[in-house]
């Protein structure tokens, strides 16, 4: 009777502890017995409400749907009725192991979170039952501390140490592949370790088999054991897995002087098996009370950081509410400038708020701003922390308007730290955090450049009259210290040579480097040799930097002096402080360096733009002369190529013709004085003479095409320039074993041209393509009109079955003087004239050609 009474209260703390949790309206513990419904337990439920609840379970429609429930192990849910009158539009039931309980729940709509929790409060209230008439453990006491997990787990493991006396005992909490011992008796070095499960044999077979592990000192695994025991006269090891389902949950060690029986042992098997779903109820209150707390927490940073005014007391409420949640002080914050080149990071040090500014290239940060979501539950060989130890981090980036516009990162030296519903929780706060930050950073930069601008203003108004180079560098450095209150300020300007010639050093500091200070060394030499701008907050943390005697400077700037990509000097800005300079800094001394820029350079300007002029005026003659010496060269090459074809093929002619002409011209004269008017062959004799003065003719008319003559143009049929450029070449022609085949197109259109020039084009391809067939072949003359580009063309094609041009020659074939004839005395011209001569009618030729199959040359000249 005392167990029934001490179970009722019991169960209405775990049905109000759920209701709390999961939002429900009431709860209630129902049993069926003989095809009735009772109740053992509830919670928000007055008697009057609960007789509504029994009249509305009796309908039969409700009692089939719940005795179905019953028969299952999954929970279900269903419309309830108006007409019922109670709380919440859902019913929901939960049935307990044993068949013939259940737990109601009335609710509007539950969580997957909440379902899980009653799903839980169900398997606790069916393992309560299993003790039957045993005494109910001091576990099961109405001041279980389910919220507490560190309260639930000591009174767990005081458990087992009430009922085995051990000499040392541990409790283990899996996280991950690991245990985590997070309480201990008489065992204080073991608090806090964390046992890989994979890693130890044993660990490992409890792992995979779920039974319990009893290990003696005489056995060989004893040296295996996962931790150490140092107590003399201990005889046994004992580990006892907490297992819900099929799930390893947990673990307890034990270990003793005294040998267990086989009672003992089965009495903290049994132990096991029924704290272990009360060691998950505990631990699962404990992550859902964490969870709402987070939740609470999102209330808070709305109402706190809102009211921020600036970065650094956003940053500070951020970490403040964050270091609450998450239980770890690693947390850091980074900020891109909005050009990309520096970061602001906000941290902890030793408990106080930190800020910095840095070089974003290379720094630790840069991998990560990405726009991914990490995630790190226990650090992998590839992962390398921003702080040193840390095994698990989750990081989110801050996104406004689609842009990254800044990282928010969380790291814990824990492994297993962060879970899903903290990457959620992260996100939402990021997300508010993003617009706050975006338009903190916007706000100070605006301020921050107001401010900037106006003492700029100052010191242009200063400066830009000035002339002498020494006067510019030492004032605008005088006025930078006084100005800005930079601590030292040096402008640095270099000669012609490159090399830094003038110096300009103000600030409290300039009397002690005055003689030291050099810009060839250390971050101004860096910025004189790249031009790129540095800004340092950390100087000994940065190899560059290179401290002077007597001065140690905390924060650096330098900026170049640049007229395109000319560096034309630097200004050089230190402080004695640590993270003194912000990127708005920065911006400031790049802007002044624009305008001093610009002031230096502005007494060689007219000196360079002189220079360029005249410049200018010698490269116009250079081209006039050398565009007429182009145009003289070319009018002697196309007569030196016409000479040379016209020679060579009057050379062969003169040899084949002269001497036999002469002969028969002569014979043939007196020949014909002797024979009578009246003799028969006398017409024959005539013709001879004839036909020998015709030839005659034909060597005297290719000698004056060869004089120069004036170029004229006129309408031409080129059918019949092809065919005295025949006459000229048909003899060669025949004795060369070359077939000729003829198709000239009829009616072919008029062209303006100079008929000599077109002679020379033709007879040039004539007799290339005769010298490309020594052995003999066929050559191909064809004429057309053709229409390209919405134009009238007239084309006259040569084409040969000789050998061909290499590939490597036709890009060059159309070079003056470039042959390929060698010792057989070609002079390279032929075909730069040809081309000459049709481009300079308005016309093109192409040319198609395989080695060992011929060539075709394709003159296109305009109707």
């Amino acid at each position: 009777m005392l167990y029934n009474l001490i179970m009722a209260g019991r169960l209405e703390s775990h049905l109000k502890e759920a209701c709390s949790l999961s939002g429900a309206a009431w709860a209630a513990l129902v049993e069926r017995k003989g095809g009735q419904w009772t109740s053992r337990a509830s919670y928000r439920l007055t008697k009057p409400a609960m007789q509504r609840l029994m009249q509305y379970l009796s309908q039969d429609s409700v009692d089939a749907w719940m005795a179905t429930a019953l028969k299952g192990t999954s929970s279900r849910s269903a419309p309830i009725s108006e007409t019922a009158r109670l709380m919440g539009r859902r019913l929901y039931i939960y049935p307990l192991a044993d068949g013939a309980r259940a737990i109601l729940v009335g609710a509007d709509q539950q969580s997957a979170a909440a379902l899980r929790t009653w799903r839980l409060i169900a398997d606790l209230i069916a393992s309560a039952k299993e003790w039957g008439s045993k005494s109910p453990p001091p576990l099961l006491s109405a001041d279980f501390p389910y919220n507490d997990r560190a309260r639930a787990l000591n009174q767990v493991l005081a458990r087992f140490v009430q009922a085995a006396r051990p000499n040392g005992a541990w409790l283990g909490i899996r996280r991950g592949d690991a245990l985590d011992i997070l309480t201990q008796w008489n065992a204080s070095a073991l608090e806090g370790l964390s046992l890989p499960l994979e890693v130890n044999p044993i660990l490992r077979r409890l792992n995979r088999t779920l039974v319990d592990i009893v290990v003696f000192k005489d056995q060989a695994e004893w040296e295996a054991l996962p931790h150490p025991l140092k107590k003399a006269g201990v005889n046994y090891w004992m580990c006892l897995p907490l297992v819900v389902g099929q799930r390893l949950i947990g673990a307890v060690g034990l270990w003793g002087e005294a040998d267990l029986s086989i009672t003992e042992a089965g009495e903290l098997s049994e132990l096991a098996q029924s704290v272990s779903p009360l060691v998950e109820i505990a631990l699962t209150f404990r992550e859902m009370s964490g969870y709402l707390r987070r939740f609470a927490m999102l209330n808070e940073f709305s109402l706190t950081i809102s009211s921020a005014q600036n970065l650094d007391q956003i940053a500070r409420r951020v970490f403040g509410l964050l270091t609450r949640a998450f239980n770890t002080d690693l947390i850091a914050l980074y900020l891109p400038s909005s050009d990309g080149r520096l970061v602001r990071e906000f941290g902890y040090r030793d408990g106080k708020l930190t800020s910095s500014v840095s070089t974003l290239l290379g720094h630790s940060v840069l991998p990560f701003l990405d726009g991914r979501i990490l995630r790190v539950n226990d650090a992998a060989p590839d992962f390398h922390p921003l702080h040193a130890g840390a095994r698990s981090a989750l990081m989110v980036p801050l996104r406004h308007r689609d842009q990254i516009v800044g990282l928010l990162s969380l790291e814990s030296v824990h492994p297993e730290a962060f879970s899903t519903y903290d990457e959620h929780l992260l996100l939402v706060i990021a997300s508010h955090l993003a617009s706050l930050a975006e338009y903190g950073r916007l706000r100070e930069e605006a301020e921050g450049r107001a401010r900037n601008l106006g003492l700029i203003h100052e010191v242009v108004q200063q400066v830009i009259g000035l002339s002498d180079k020494q006067e510019v560098a030492q004032v605008t450095a005088d006025l930078l210290a006084q100005y800005f209150a930079y601590e030292l300020a040096a402008v640095v300007l270099v000669g012609e040579d490159g090399r830094p010639s003038v110096f300009g050093l103000g600030g409290a500091g300039a009397a002690l480097v005055r003689d030291l200070w050099r810009a060839e060394a250390g971050i101004p030499g860096h910025v004189l040799l790249s031009g790129e701008s540095v800004l340092v907050n950390e100087t000994d943390q940065d190899r560059r930097y290179q401290a002077l005697p007597g001065w140690q400077a905390g924060s650096q700037m330098c900026v170049a002096l640049k007229d395109g990509d000319r560096v034309l000097g630097l200004i050089n800005v230190e402080s004695g402080r640590r993270n003194a300079f912000t990127h708005n800094d920065l911006m400031a001394l790049e802007s002044l360096a624009g305008v001093l820029a610009a002031v230096v350079s502005s007494a060689d300007q007219y000196h360079r733009l002189q220079e360029t002029i005249h410049q200018l005026r010698a490269a116009q003659v250079e081209l006039r002369a050398r565009m007429a010496s182009q145009q003289e060269a070319e009018r002697r090459l196309v007569q030196a190529a016409k000479l040379a074809a016209v020679g060579e093929m009057a050379a062969g002619v003169a040899h084949e013709l002269n001497n036999p002409l002469t002969t028969v011209t002569g014979f043939a004269e007196l020949l014909l004085e002797q024979t009578p008017q009246d003799a028969p062959y006398r017409a024959d004799v005539e013709m001879i003479l004839r036909e020998a003065r015709r030839a005659r003719s034909v060597v005297r008319r290719l000698l004056d095409f060869a004089r120069q003559g004036e170029r004229t143009r006129a309408r031409a049929d080129l059918n019949e320039i092809v065919r005295d450029v025949l006459a000229l070449t048909e003899r060669l022609i025949q004795t060369s074993g070359v077939l000729l085949s003829l198709r000239l197109e009829e009616g072919l259109p008029w062209v303006s041209v100079d008929i000599n020039q077109m002679k020379q084009v033709f007879l040039n391809l004539i007799h290339n393509a005769l010298q490309a067939m020594p052995t003999g072949g066929e050559m191909e003359i064809q004429t057309a009109s053709q229409s390209k580009d919405d134009r009238g063309w007239v084309t006259i094609a040569v084409k040969d079955t000789g050998m061909g041009i290499a590939p490597e020659h036709k890009e060059r074939i159309f070079e003056p003087f470039f042959t390929t004839k060698g010792e057989k005395g070609g002079t390279g011209l032929g075909l730069s004239v040809t081309y000459g001569i049709v481009s300079d009618h308005g016309g093109t030729i192409e040319v198609e050609s395989q080695p060992g199959a011929g060539s075709i040359f394709t003159v296109w000249l305009p109707v």
